[in-house]
């Protein structure tokens, strides 16, 4: 029987395939654009590179590069010999279902695979062959129709900006946050943000249905290139950006 399988996402990213493909299968450079910054994240990074099975064919013009797991998940990469310095990466994974896993909202997997995906693209185009070191917040309050989380942190109407389309936010303390967006899921936003250095920012909603009464939002800020004393000013904004965004009272869960 033939396994369905589904698109979960699928990017264009300017770089051979030799490139990209070596952004998958070196632990070195899978540590630039894979997850975060936690003290799990070299063991998630063998495993992700260590039980990959690797194929790679030559269809047609196209050169095609293939990663697979054992729980069917499927990653491609496709570059055409007319566009060598071009290259086309689609995750598919397994159809939901009889997925006793799946509720019908959020796939934790899927959600996953979105923002890694992304963050390869932003880490091989705006920062290639620079470390990153990544800040984070979880588990934040998403708040009600009235009083959103992501509007008091300055970022009213967010899901109204097209792709591609310029985002420019006033945080409570006052100061702009300049960017562009890049890409928009029902659960997902992905920001390019304008500075000192382009960082990544991806903003993750887990619906009400998961985290009761209203939802949470999980935000990953990936920077590139910065000396020590850079970092730690971004690190001291990015905390009370959310800090102030939050009201008093509320739990959240942080790391950076």
């Amino acid at each position: 029987m033939t396994l369905e399988l589904r698109e979960v996402v699928s990017v264009d990213i300017p770089v051979p395939l030799s490139k990209v493909w070596a952004y998958l299968r070196d632990p070195a450079l899978v540590r630039r654009w894979y997850g975060w910054d936690h003290d799990s994240l070299d063991a998630q990074v063998r495993a992700f590179v260590d039980t990959a099975v690797e194929k790679q064919d030559v269809v047609g013009d196209a050169s095609i590069h293939t990663l697979s797991w054992p729980h069917h998940d499927r990653l491609t990469l496709r570059s055409a010999a007319h566009e060598p310095h071009r290259t086309r990466l689609t995750v598919t994974r397994r159809s939901h279902e009889g997925m006793a896993t799946f509720d019908g909202v959020r796939d934790e997997a899927d959600e996953a695979w979105i923002a890694n995906a992304h963050q390869l693209q932003f880490a091989l185009t705006v920062h290639p062959d620079q470390e990153r070191r990544t800040l984070t917040m979880f588990g934040l309050p998403s708040g009600d129709r009235s009083d959103r989380l992501l509007d008091r942190a300055g970022l009213v109407g967010i899901r109204g900006v097209p792709i591609g389309g310029h985002v420019q936010a006033r945080r409570p303390d006052g100061t702009l946050l300049g960017g562009t967006l890049v890409y928009e899921t029902p659960l997902q936003l992905g920001l390019r943000l304008h500075g000192i250095s382009e960082m990544f920012l991806v903003l993750e909603e887990t619906p009400a249905a998961h985290t009761p009464p209203h939802g949470t939002v999980d935000a990953i800020l990936s920077t590139y290139g910065l000396d020590d004393e850079t970092f730690e000013q971004i690190r001291e904004r990015w905390s009370r950006w959310w800090a102030m965004a939050v009201p008093r009272g509320s739990s959240r869960v942080s790391s950076a």
